[in-house]
């Protein structure tokens, strides 16, 4: 008897393309965010902040849908921050995902901005917190 093998391609597998935006590290979010991928988004968040940046954006323009896993996942990324002395602050959020944020009032806990630009400036006004580096394009070898 043939033993068959499936693979499914997913085009929009979760993944994080980093850059930085002055003294922000912005993370540029990609694919869907729901119950199957928000295991991986929470990794990847935490991953993000682990770099110790002290003002991270959330550039929420490549996430094509996301639902209330999704959103818990970027609940758990700003509780995640904030316990590692970093602010988040989320950006280019797609028209869907900006209405579940108003109804469920998670806009009032994460900082909702139309631009990468706009979410950096207003998170370098922010205090910096003890501890953090000074962001830097090179970090110092381990």
């Amino acid at each position: 008897m043939p033993v068959w093998e499936w693979w499914i391609a997913v085009p929009d597998a979760p993944s994080i393309v980093r850059t930085l935006a002055g003294n922000c590290l912005v993370g540029r979010v990609i694919g869907e965010m729901d119950y199957l991928t928000r295991p991986v988004y929470v990794t990847l968040f935490g991953d993000l902040i682990a770099e110790r940046i002290p003002h991270v954006v959330l550039d929420l323009s490549g996430v094509t849908f996301c639902d209330s896993a999704g959103l818990n996942a970027l609940l758990t990324a700003h509780r995640i921050a904030t316990n590692n002395g970093a602010s988040l602050a989320l950006a280019s959020v797609p028209p869907d995902l900006l209405r579940v944020l108003e109804l469920t009032g998670a806009d009032q806990v994460l900082p909702v901005h139309e631009t990468v630009g706009e979410a950096a400036t207003f998170l370098e006004g922010e205090p910096r917190r003890e501890g953090l580096p000074e962001p830097s394009l090179h970090p110092e070898p381990s």
